[in-house]
Formats: structure tokens, sequence, C-alpha cells
């Protein structure tokens, strides 16, 4: 069945992953990440990528360019694929993070808390959205990667399961992995969610 099949790649691994809330700042890969980015490389080399669209945010380019590059092809930035703006949290440890009351709203009722001086996670979830329907119209057979980030990934495969934001928590999304959509007919289905990335 012809269709589109959508790989939402989140960035590979870098250095404060688990530590900082990286948010908007620019962040490079570290060694084992740029592993990750080759290993990911080598498993859409073997497919007819024709499209590879990228977060905006260092660490995901970092993980775009050598797929793009290995299946030929250049890669795009797209702002409605960037990380959510977390405001005055970006840059704090997850440690300082757990005594804030917002930040622990913010984890369990996603649909309803506020981030102070950034975005909302329904705003961020609308943005994605959009801008992966956009896309998908615009290309709608063949296979296209996206490069983005955990919570962004969550919030798209949320909506497309028909699920609320508030089961956020409920999805693991680790760096590097892959999540698979096929769209068709003006339908689509979740073929797989976390792929990890191997060595051979």
């Amino acid at each position: 069945m012809r269709g589109l099949t959508l790989h939402l790649v989140r960035h590979a691994s870098h250095d404060l992953l688990g530590r900082v809330l990286a948010g908007r700042s620019d962040v490079p890969l570290n060694a084992k990440g740029l592993r990750e980015a080759e290993l990911l490389a080598d498993v859409f080399v073997r497919q007819q990528v024709s499209a590879v669209i990228s977060s905006p945010q260092l660490r995901a380019r970092a993980t775009a360019k050598p797929i793009a590059s290995r299946c030929g092809i250049p890669f795009q930035l797209n702002p409605g694929l960037d990380e959510i703006n977390f405001g005055a949290w970006t840059g704090m440890t997850f440690d300082d993070l757990g005594r804030d009351p917002g930040w622990q709203v913010f984890n369990t009722a996603r649909s309803l808390a506020a981030v102070p001086g950034g975005e909302t996670m329904l705003a961020a979830q609308a943005r994605a959205i959009a801008t992966v329907q956009r896309i998908c119209e615009q290309l709608p057979g063949g296979v296209m990667v996206m490069v983005s980030h955990a919570d962004i990934i969550k919030a798209i495969l949320l909506h497309i399961l028909g699920m609320p934001l508030d089961m956020m928590r409920r999805l693991e999304i680790a760096p590097a992995s892959r999540s698979v959509v096929f769209f068709t007919g003006g339908d689509c289905v979740v073929r797989a969610i976390n792929i990890p990335v191997t060595e051979p």
C-alpha cells in the first residue's frame, strides 16, 4: 500500500542528559551521541529517504546531518519541531526542578500546567502537529525523517493515538530512538514507538 512512512527520531545523546533541562540551548552531542547519529545514518541509508527535517537545536541538527549526508539529500530546519520553550526552567538541574511545585504540576498535568516565561505543552503540541500535517501534505508518499525532542515526539504520538497529554509519562522516547507512523488515504497508523539504535 502506497503511503508516507514518517520516522520520528529523537536527537542523540549529550552530556546534560538526565542532569540538566537543556531546553532551547545549543548543546553538542557527546562521543556516544555522535556514534548514535552514525548508526542512525546506517539504518536510513538502506531506505529511500526523500526528506530529512530537523529541529533548529544543535543536538538535533548534529543528529540529522549524517542521516541526510548518507542519504545524499540536504536536511531542512523547521521551528515547528523545536524543543519546548521551557522559559525560566531552561538550564536548571533536575534536582533543583524537583523542588519546584510548578515543575511537579507540569509533569502530572501537562494539559493544564504553565511554564514560567515559556510555552505550554498544549501550544507545543499544536505547532508540532500543524508542522507534521503541513509537511506530510507536501510529501504524500515515500519515507521521511523528522529529528526532534522527546516531549515533542510524545506529543505528536499522543495526538495520533487519541490520548490526552496527561498520559505523556507513559511513553518512553530514548535518545536516538525512532518511532514510526504510516500515513495513507487520510488515515495514519503508529507502527512502532521507541525503537533503539544498536551496534551492528
